[in-house]
């Protein structure tokens, strides 16, 4: 009982927490940019505007200097979701906290971060930390692609210390990997796939693809397919395209029109280039729709659909090659195609699209996933049991 009062009284005097302006946590996520471990724009103000039935705090946190509260050193955007029926919240930090993985004392925030979101009658939370835990070049995966066979059975090329190190601290705090260790089911990709363009130039990137995509890209180009950037009125046509994929593809994201207008809308408020919609068309019919986004440094696409018909002229290869041009010219250090599953037995129709997106010669990445800890109390541990039936009834 002596050393937990004593980390209260250090976490009181060492570090300060509070909510934070948009402004201030802006600036601070701006400061960011261009680090290794530059912030995911799920963690920017922006997307509080896009998750309904959610309730946002924008936190910050600091050191304190002679009792006074000094710079800001983390941020977190929290979304908190109400249990039906009570009038407790499920925290998450989707890919976030914004915090110093790499330094020595994470009880330092992350305890009173947890004290903050306990007190705002939060039962459980979610966080999503940005360290990666291990890397495969494409080669490698394609290599090592055979029935049964999934990402983690290939040796990996490049483990980070530093994922391995949250990871352990996290499990030795009583935190919970998502989905265990072999499952990719997390809210938000566990594994993903990034093109890295720092350092390159565009002839380099060209040089880079697989000859199935310079075969693909030219003969889109040679067919007369025209790829041009979109707005808000082209988001239903997008949308349509969207549903004859998911039905194409057997995976349903269960996104509304409106989601997406409402995420295109508030994602430019706060920057007017922070969302792009890129279209293909050919002979004036739009056949493919890619979105990108924009933070910092760092480009992702996000979410791609294309028409069942014509599909021949390659609509989809001329999208990303533009779209990847684009990330280049933004300065932009990695192009991250985000999520990719695991699965790499080539009778498995999920390896399609990560077979897809090898033949940009970029690396599947394993980040550390999403982790959750209920808080204490029985109370909140049976509320959290209550919500993870009540989400895997969903």
């Amino acid at each position: 009982m002596s050393a937990l009062l004593a980390t209260a009284s250090r976490d009181r005097q060492d570090t300060w927490l509070a909510p934070v302006s948009a402004d201030v946590y802006r600036a601070f996520l701006a400061s960011r940019a261009g680090s290794r471990l530059a912030p995911s724009f799920l963690q920017w103000p922006s997307w509080a505007g896009v998750k309904e039935g959610w309730h946002a705090q924008l936190l910050g946190w600091g050191p304190r200097t002679g009792g006074e509260a000094g710079e800001l050193s983390g941020v977190a955007l929290v979304l908190l979701r109400p249990f039906p029926g009570t009038r407790k919240y499920f925290a998450y930090l989707p890919e976030g906290p914004v915090a110093d993985w790499a330094g020595a004392d994470l009880d330092g925030w992350l305890t009173p971060l947890l004290r903050h979101l306990r007190a705002s009658g939060a039962f459980a939370v979610r966080i999503g930390p940005s360290p990666d835990y291990r890397r495969w070049d494409a080669a490698g995966i394609k290599a090592g692609a055979g029935p049964g066979r999934r990402v983690t059975d290939v040796l990996a090329c490049e483990v980070d210390p530093l994922g391995a190190v949250v990871a352990e601290r996290l499990r030795a705090r009583g935190w919970r990997r998502c989905g265990g260790d072999e499952d990719d089911s997390d809210a938000q990709p566990r594994f993903v796939f990034r093109v890295p363009l720092a350092g390159r130039g565009v002839d380099d990137l060209w040089s880079g693809l697989s000859q199935e995509w310079r075969r693909n890209i030219r003969r889109a180009r040679k067919a007369g397919v025209e790829v041009t950037v979109g707005g808000p009125a082209d988001l239903p046509a997008f949308h349509r395209l969207l549903r004859i994929t998911e039905e194409r593809d057997g995976f349903r994201l269960g996104r509304s029109l409106a989601y997406y207008e409402r995420q295109y809308a508030a994602l430019n408020a706060e920057d007017p280039d922070r969302m792009r919609l890129y279209l293909a068309r050919h002979q004036g019919e739009i056949l493919a729709a890619h979105t990108m986004i924009r933070a910092g440094r760092r480009v992702w696409y996000q979410t791609g659909a294309s028409a069942d018909h014509r599909r021949e002229v390659r609509p989809s290869n001329a999208l990303q090659w533009r779209m990847m041009r684009d990330a280049h010219a933004l300065g932009a250090e990695v192009y991250d195609m985000r999520g990719v599953s695991s699965v790499l037995d080539p009778g498995d129709r999920r390896f399609g699209l990560l077979r897809w997106k090898l033949g940009t010669r970029g690396q599947v990445v394993e980040t550390l996933g999403e982790w959750e800890t209920p808080l204490d109390g029985a109370a909140n541990q049976a509320l959290y049991r209550a919500f993870q039936m009540y989400l895997a009834r969903r």
